[in-house]
């Protein structure tokens, strides 16, 4: 028997026989498999991320306004693991985002309107919400958190309805539903002027009408009652232009910011409220005391009379700086033209100075239901036509 294997059969280490038997081949083998199998490695790789783009919805989109440019190619990210509850609501796959247009700033970046669509089957109207730039900007995590916020609240038929969202891929972005005609400020600015000449704007055949008025508030109030009794949320920025409205007169809240950020009860009371146009204050608000569900039901007293008013200013012949003294001072705004008794009242209740004195959302839903038996049904009529400038000034809106 040779001497090397003679000695693998005395020791007990088999491995170690096997290396003293063939070390000079395994110097040259193995670091050429080790290579070997890296270069496979990487291969693979390579293919998976390639293959898993090709089978990524064509989500991509760009559009422009002037300076402002936002481009939805998607562009996978090693983001951190999203929360569960954002899952369900991930844009899936068949989905697709077509005719993005700019619309506004918002917070966070660019918002913009366009379609959502399903293969074979007919798109919808969409907002889309995106974070600018990239996964690590300061505003990153609060926009996860704002996705999160509507995935828990967004959950009413009164309430902006959340369909998905983007947080794995840049750019990350929320999708919510479009509501046509939209803006119920806006809406009412054309029931002024569904004249002839311009009906192709709004219908003049639609009837809005005192009891119109009860209709939309009902849900406007349902909602908000939602929003306090199921997640103890102060809206704190009730107003037309914050209501969605939809077929039938069909109303949504909207323009959650606001309680999105107050949502913690943190000691930012003062930069929320400077963020809200004081004539739709609350007395507390004001004076930066407190933002509670009654501040939100004086604000409420504001939306009916901007709907009663087909969305005149409040306070249309005070400048802001002046209101709260004259609030003080037991003034409160005239019953307007197109106004009977009964909903005027109820605008004053919601006006009372003390929050302790005026109803809750679930008590307003009542008093609305019984007094819309009392509500004329004859078209509001207001005449004169909106001028966006003179609108703001009297609003104490920035422009």
């Amino acid at each position: 028997m040779p001497a090397a294997l003679q000695g693998c059969s005395n020791d007990t280490s088999l491995p170690m026989c096997y290396e003293e038997s063939v070390g000079p081949l395994a110097v040259i083998i193995i670091p050429s498999l080790l290579a070997l199998s890296t270069v496979l490695v990487v291969a693979l790789i390579f293919y998976n991320l390639h293959k898993n783009k090709q089978r990524r919805p064509s989500t991509s989109a760009y559009f422009t306004n002037g300076q402002q440019s936002v481009s939805l190619t998607v562009a996978c990210i090693g983001t951190p693991k999203v929360h569960a509850a954002l899952y369900p609501w991930e844009i899936p796959e068949e989905f697709v985002l077509e005719g993005l247009e700019f619309w506004q700033t918002g917070r966070y970046g660019p918002i913009c309107k366009g379609l959502l669509k399903k293969r074979d089957q007919n798109s919808s109207a969409v907002v889309v919400k995106c974070l600018r730039d990239g996964p690590h900007q300061p505003e990153a995590k609060e926009f996860e958190e704002l996705v999160l916020f509507h995935a828990k609240v967004c959950k009413h038929e009164n309430v902006v309805r959340m369909l998905h969202c983007q947080t794995k891929c840049l750019p990350m972005y929320l999708v919510l539903e479009a509501y046509s005609p939209g803006n119920l400020l806006h809406f009412l600015w054309t029931l002024r002027n569904a004249t002839e000449k311009n009906s192709n704007i709004a219908d003049p055949s639609l009837n809005f009408s005192e009891r119109s008025v009860i209709l939309v508030a009902k849900q406007v109030a349902t909602g908000l009652d939602y929003l306090m009794s199921e997640h103890r949320l102060v809206h704190g920025d009730v107003a037309a232009r914050n209501i969605l409205i939809g077929p039938g007169l069909s109303a949504r809240v909207s323009g959650l910011g606001v309680a999105f950020r107050g949502r913690k009860m943190d000691p930012l009371i003062r930069q929320r409220a400077a963020e809200v146009p004081l004539k739709w204050q609350a007395p507390e608000t004001i004076t930066m005391q407190l933002s509670i569900d009654r501040s939100d039901v004086w604000s409420f007293g504001i939306l009916l009379y901007e709907l009663v008013t087909l969305g005149s200013p409040p306070y249309p012949e005070l400048e802001p700086p002046s209101v709260l003294p004259k609030l003080h001072g037991s003034y409160r705004m005239k019953r307007p033209e197109n106004c009977g008794e009964p909903l005027y009242d109820l605008m004053k209740y919601c006006w009372m100075w003390s929050f302790k004195d005026r109803p809750a959302f679930s008590a307003m839903i009542k008093l609305l239901e019984s007094s819309k038996h009392l509500a004329a049904d004859e078209d509001i009529c207001v005449p004169e036509v909106i001028d966006i400038l003179e609108y703001n000034r009297k609003a104490g809106l920035l422009s």
